[in-house]
């Protein structure tokens, strides 16, 4: 018999860790390979993890509400065949993403092999991991270990008494005293979790625990934050004949479809043909170079009482504004309904988000990790509008706010996207544009 590791898989574009919301197996279960394992929630899916092996579980590393990184193991499962359960193999080198260093693996077993949530979690409270008994498989250091260590208040730092460790590992302390240039030195530190914040609490005041999916929101944003020089243009577009062409037609749109035809669908397909266009927005930024998107797959915003999901509407250039509502439909019914599958998330390559929806009339967006930029499609309110001779009219405006990752993207380029969509919007009416 040989024990496999079953590890936290992608589940989508930027997505670095994930929690487990609910084990679906339990020590002892044999199962299949593809069945599935544990329910996992990140800040842009909820999925099921499938076993890769048919077997028993032999252990489960992680707890319902462990939020574990991408590759780090979840569970142990024993199948048939293979080496024997003792036979040891050399461990690579762990990649720790908090700190950018590199940590030797032991060869023995797993002891000594740190993951980023355990090493994340010693660097905040200051544990010295060579004098922590792990309990997990072959000796593991779990970050339920260190949690427990931490309830009870008795954490081992470096220079205190304790049985010798096993095994030596160079820490993460020991690696960052090698010389490094400045630029090197600030990117550490902005990847470094910051310390838990001391705020009193008063009588009266609620503390709501932050849940796996808040916390992969607000790590996701902290480093689009830090990583991409934000800049912010905005451009106000009259959307009068818009407004009544989709007026006109939503009633009979809705009996005959069965879905509603929205403001928000003509917004998406204007954004579309522009990207079209204007290629260059269509980018990622990739360090040494940047890339240009062939695909132009539109990722909108959905919000639930205490997330916000971004699905994907692939192809969204070649899609009718009918596809495009339907598409919106149905993802906004998988995100509410917590359906949303992890191929929904993958792919985006440009982000509008229908602030509007909220009554927003001006907004910021945060751009959506690695993508080059976010539209935020505002409120369409009525204001009244000096036209061209001269006169004052009340027209529908709407205002669009466009957050741009300057290193890719210059504001000329953006300038002249917007007028672009600018320009397709108010230029939608009955006899100009088709919605199939």
């Amino acid at each position: 018999m040989v024990v496999e590791q079953i590890k936290m898989p992608q589940l989508g574009e930027s997505v670095t860790e994930g929690t487990i919301s609910k084990w679906l197996v339990s020590v002892g279960d044999k199962v299949n390979k593809y069945d599935p394992l544990a329910e996992v929630m990140t800040d842009k899916v909820n999925a099921e993890v499938p076993s890769s092996f048919t077997g028993v579980i032999k252990e489960l590393i992680a707890a319902e509400g462990d939020t574990l990184a991408v590759g780090e193991i979840i569970c142990m499962i024993e199948i048939e065949g293979g080496e024997n359960e003792g036979a040891t193999t050399e461990a690579a080198p762990i990649q720790d993403k908090a700190t950018d260093t590199v940590i030797p693996a032991a060869s023995n077993g797993n002891i000594g092999r740190y993951s980023p949530a355990v090493l994340k979690l010693s660097q905040e409270h200051g544990i010295d991991l060579a004098k922590v008994q792990g309990t997990g498989a072959g000796g593991r250091i779990t970050r339920k270990d260190l949690l427990k260590l931490i309830e009870s208040g008795n954490i081992p730092v470096a220079g205190t008494k304790t049985e010798p460790a096993k095994q030596s590992v160079t820490q993460p302390s020991d690696v960052k005293k090698t010389a490094q240039p400045v630029a090197s030195q600030q990117t550490v530190a902005l990847k470094t979790a910051a310390p838990s914040v001391n705020v009193p609490v008063e009588t009266g005041d609620i503390e709501i625990p932050v849940t796996g999916v808040r916390k992969a929101i607000a790590a996701n944003m902290l480093r689009s934050k830090h990583e991409a020089p934000h800049a912010w243009t905005m451009i106000e577009v009259d959307a009068t004949n818009l407004v009544e062409y989709r007026n006109s037609i939503k009633d009979e749109f809705k009996k005959k479809e069965g879905f509603n035809l929205t403001f928000f669908a003509f917004f998406v397909k204007a954004v579309a043909q522009a990207l079209k266009e204007f290629p260059q927005i269509n980018s990622m930024w990739a360090g040494d170079k940047i890339i240009q998107k062939k695909d132009i797959n539109i990722s909108i915003a959905v919000a639930t009482e205490d997330a916000l999901y971004v699905p994907v509407i692939k192809l969204a250039d070649e899609k009718t504004i009918k596809g495009i509502a339907r598409e919106i439909s149905e993802l906004a019914v998988k995100v509410r309904a917590g359906k949303l599958k992890s191929e929904d998330m993958q792919g985006g390559t440009f982000t509008v988000n229908n602030t509007g929806s909220f009554g927003s009339v001006q907004s910021m967006g945060i751009i959506n990790y690695p993508q080059a930029a976010i539209l935020q499609v505002e409120s369409i309110v009525k204001r009244p509008v000096v036209m061209n001779n001269g006169m004052i009219a009340v027209r529908d405006m709407v205002n669009l706010c466009m957050s741009l990752d300057h290193r890719v993207l210059d504001g000329l380029i953006c300038g002249r996207f917007l007028q672009r969509v600018k320009e397709i919007l108010e230029n939608t009416s009955r006899s100009t544009t088709s919605i199939y």
